[in-house]
């Protein structure tokens, strides 16, 4: 099966995005690879001990999916979240 890549809905943001995905899970202290920021995901994996690889996971659950990427998103919304209310905050 071909893998799926999720477009945003602002192509141009997706650098950005990877960006920010590299960062938040640095300072979560994961190893990141600025250049390829979905490997990551490996290591989250690796460190819940669900069995992701390369090609095929059909042989996931929904459960051990949304771990890991419940983990690399949810902590990029809570970024995302502090970085509004730090610029709020210096507006106001």
């Amino acid at each position: 099966m071909a893998r799926r890549k999720r477009r945003p809905l602002v192509p141009e943001a997706r650098e950005e995005l990877d960006q920010l995905k590299a960062n938040v899970m640095k300072k979560q202290g994961y190893k990141t690879d600025p250049s390829n920021p979905d490997s990551v995901k490996y290591e989250v994996a690796r460190e819940l001990g669900i069995p992701l690889n390369d090609d095929y996971n059909g042989n996931l659950t929904s459960k051990q999916a949304g771990k890991v990427g419940g983990n690399i998103g949810g902590n990029m919304v809570k970024e995302m979240i502090r970085m509004a209310q730090e610029n709020l905050n210096k507006r106001g």
